[in-house]
This record gives structure tokens, sequence and C-alpha cells, in this order.
């Protein structure tokens, strides 16, 4: 098959770009895949283009943004309706979706001889649902979860994700949200975890002091609720350290709560690093405090080197990953005590934490790249027989 799939931005770094790159590379040992990116704000990409995918930027960096505007009203007419497809929210969210990179998506789809286009996220599979050609799969991806979207998001998601082939969702959560709001026949929707890349990983020898925590700097990831749990830590065990990794407009605000703390000696904001997983075989734990996840691919990560995880129950990816206390420890959401006790546990307890850590890499398994690239695989031959069914029909 000839798969292409759009993305906001291949050039950035962030975790649905690292596992759209790892779904790409694993599709591409069988099928021709080229990854169709919305922006690009610089020459090469933060992670390694995946081998054997093509990259191919709608608005090329350097460029020029200005372009002659469509001639005549009904040019015009086209090109707002275009853009108003996208609701408010998901715009203002991601300043990609403009009329020169929707007038090139449509130029693209009606020269593509893609059979599959996949959209990953929304603002992209509302444009897919509309401007693909009947004769290409249109298949959406969410990488967060419905009730994470605006409400003029979701009605536009209710009105035309229908015309869509199938979507993914990474939950069982999600699988039930998205069935019921859409009211889609079984098979339509599909949960697809993220995977892991191919290739070798280090592993932790769980005897660093060390606690590890990554995200981007977003008011999501509750990065100082964190601070307050590794607090108690730090009190009690004064040699053990966290390492945050992330980028992100919020790095000067979390190193003030930091040294408010008197932590300036035991929390480090690490930045951003193209090898997570190298950086997280370093810790011994790894911490998840975040408000909502969409999955936890930052788990799984840690899982790959030996890492287990402490996380609070949030809403959706952690508790379908981490087995409590076979290979983490899950609790109560937005909790700072228990999750600090949570992290002396393990910090406490090094026999704990090298038996979760094994159970956390037989755990991994469950994400090779190759074991989700067949479950796609499958889910395409699926979704192509039943729209050719229809087509028959």
């Amino acid at each position: 098959m000839r798969i292409a799939i759009f993305i906001a931005n291949a050039y950035g770094m962030g975790g649905t770009i690292r596992t759209v790159f790892n779904l790409a590379e694993g599709l591409a040992v069988r099928h021709e895949v080229e990854i169709v990116s919305f922006a690009q704000h610089r020459e090469e990409p933060f992670f390694p283009a995946p081998a054997g995918v093509t990259l191919h930027p709608l608005a090329p960096f350097g460029e020029d943004a200005e372009e002659e505007p469509p001639r005549g009203l009904i040019g015009r007419w086209r090109e707002r309706r275009a853009t108003e497809l996208v609701p408010d929210s998901e715009a203002r969210r991601n300043q990609i979706f403009d009329a020169r990179r929707i007038r090139r998506l449509r130029d693209y789809l009606r020269a593509s001889r893609a059979d599959v286009v996949m959209g990953t996220r929304p603002g992209i599979n509302l444009l897919l649902s509309r401007y693909a050609p009947a004769r290409m799969l249109r298949i959406g991806q969410e990488h967060v979860n419905l009730d994470a979207h605006a409400a003029d998001l979701r009605e536009a998601i209710r009105r035309n994700y229908p015309r869509l082939d199938g979507m993914s969702v990474l939950t069982q959560s999600d699988l039930r949200a998205y069935t019921s709001f859409l009211e889609s026949a079984d098979g339509w929707v599909r949960p697809m975890p993220n995977a892991l890349p191919a290739g070798t990983y280090p592993r932790s020898a769980q005897d660093n002091p060390i606690i590890a925590a990554a995200g981007r700097m977003s008011p999501v990831k509750q990065y100082p609720k964190l601070l307050d749990a590794f607090a108690v830590v730090a009190r009690r065990h004064p040699e053990w350290r966290l390492r945050i990794y992330g980028g992100g407009k919020k790095d000067e605000k979390l190193r003030d709560r930091i040294a408010a703390k008197g932590l300036s000696n035991q929390v480090a904001l690490m930045g951003r690093t193209k090898d997570l997983a190298g950086e997280l075989a370093k810790a011994s734990i790894l911490a998840v405090s975040s408000r909502h996840e969409g999955f936890g691919m930052t788990i799984i990560e840690g899982f790959s080197v030996g890492v287990p995880a402490v996380s609070f129950d949030c809403p959706y990816g952690p508790r379908e990953i981490i087995d409590h206390e076979r290979n983490g420890l899950l609790v109560p959401h937005q909790d700072v005590a228990a999750l600090a006790d949570g992290l002396l546990r393990l910090v406490e307890d090094r026999d704990e934490r090298v038996r979760m850590a094994q159970e956390a890499l037989t755990s991994a398994a469950d994400y090779d790249v190759a074991a989700i690239t067949r479950r796609w695989e499958d889910f395409l031959a699926e979704r192509l027989a039943a729209k050719r069914g229809t087509r028959a029909a």
C-alpha cells in the first residue's frame, strides 16, 4: 500500500511526533510511506527521519509565506469555507490551519496516488474528511482523548468524522467514548497503542538515586505538584535527585519554584533530548504527575529500559499501561501526599524496584513496533474491505 500520514509539524519535538515516526518506520518495512508535515520550522527534523520514509512539508522552511490569493468570488469563498472547517479552538491551538497550507493540502490530495491517508490530530482529520478523494482510505488518529477537546471541536468531530473510513484511539476508554459519541459501527474505531521503536535498549541498573519525569513544560504535566511530592523524598533521602526532561515556555517559572523550595541542588531541568530512553535508563523510577494523559508514551519508554513508574491514576492512559503493584504504582489522582508515598516506597525498597523493573521489561514487549505494525496492517485491511463492500453494495 501507499500510505500518507499527515502531521502538524514533523520537524518539532513531542510525543505525537515520536509515535508517528515509530509507526511510519514500522509500516515502511512492507509499504510505501510518506509523512506530510503542515509546518517546517527548521532545516532538519529534531528526531531522525524514519528509515525508508519520505518527509514532505506543505510549507517548506525559509519559504516566503506570501502567496497570491485566489482569484474571483468563488475562489475566495472556497478558501474561507476551507479555513472555517477547523473550529476556532483547534485553529488557535495550532497555527497551521491557514489558507495557504489548506490549499496545498488539497493540491497534494488531488495529485497523490496514496491508497491510505491518515490524520494525526482533529483539525487534520476534519480536512481529510472533506477533501481526501473517495478512492483513498481515510483514517483519523486520536492522540489525546475525546474529553480533552473543546465543545466546538467535539461538535465538528460529531458532524464530520463519519465521512472518514475509520479511526484509531489510544485506549479502551476512548474507544467506548468515541463509539458512543459517534454511534459508530463495530470495527470502525480501533484501539491502537503507541509503539516502541525497534532496536536494542539500555537497561537501568536500579542503583542510581534518580527519579525521572518527562514531557513538555505545560500545565497538564503538573510539575509543581511533582516538586511538592519530591520535596518529601528529598527531606528523607537527600542523596536522591529529580531530573525533568522536556522543553517549553514554562521552564523559568518552574526554575523559580525549584529555588523557592530549596531544591536547586536536587532537581535539574534537563531540557529536550533525542534519546529519552537512554536518559531514562540512568534513572531508577519514573514519576508521572499529569492531570490527564492521552496514552503515556513516556511510561512504556521507561518500561523498555527497566524503570517502573509511579503515577497519578489520571484519566485514560496510565491505568491501561501500569498494572498496579506489578510494573509500577498507581496512586489516587491529584493526591500529592500519595504520590510522595509511592515514590518513597520505591526509593526505600530496592528489592521492590528490581522486581517491578523486571515486570516493566516484560510489559514493554506488548508495545514492540513489529506487533503494533501488524495490528495496524490488519486494521487497514479490514477497513479497505469494508469500504469496497460498501461500494459494491
